[in-house]
């Protein structure tokens, strides 16, 4: 199977495309002075992903706020349900996987102490890794690695050791 390389292509907007909101987050736990960042992998491969590692997000259900999709998301994905909202950390814009819809994705920062997770997606067989803030693996998506790296002060700063 060959990996999809993410370019740019996925972050310019098509005129007249189908606009879909996601949420999702940067889920955080502490653990002897370090700081460690919740990633999920999917299981069963998806075409051209070659089982790489995201942030949990996914689309918003029919009357839910953008924080209760990022939590439901978080629990399908990760299987973590002991999240501690500490700040939203700001909406990224591209395309869906298959190029379909434009995503406006909103991530928040949670903080949890739960360090094993159940995923429970019906669809998708995701794992949860843990991996420290300063060591993270390559990201599927770049605007994840960007919003993390961009974030990072204030991810230490808002949620010490």
């Amino acid at each position: 199977m060959t990996a999809i390389a993410i370019d740019d292509s996925w972050y310019q907007r098509p005129p007249q495309i189908l606009e879909e909101t996601s949420a999702g987050g940067v889920v955080v736990r502490r653990e002897n002075g370090k700081l460690y960042v919740a990633v999920v992998r999917e299981g069963t491969k998806r075409e051209g992903t070659a089982s790489a590692y995201v942030l949990p997000k996914g689309r918003l259900e029919p009357g839910e706020t953008l924080e209760e999709a990022a939590h439901r998301e978080i629990a399908e994905e990760a299987g973590l349900e002991n999240l501690q909202l500490v700040a939203k950390l700001g909406m990224r814009e591209r395309l869906s996987f298959k190029k379909t819809s434009w995503k406006q994705i909103h991530y928040f920062l949670f903080l949890t102490e739960q360090v094993d997770g159940v995923p429970t997606d019906p669809h998708i067989e995701y794992q949860l890794h843990w991996y420290p803030l300063d060591d993270l693996p390559p990201l599927f998506w770049p605007e994840q690695q960007k919003l993390i790296e961009s974030q990072r002060d204030f991810i230490q700063q808002s949620v010490p050791c």
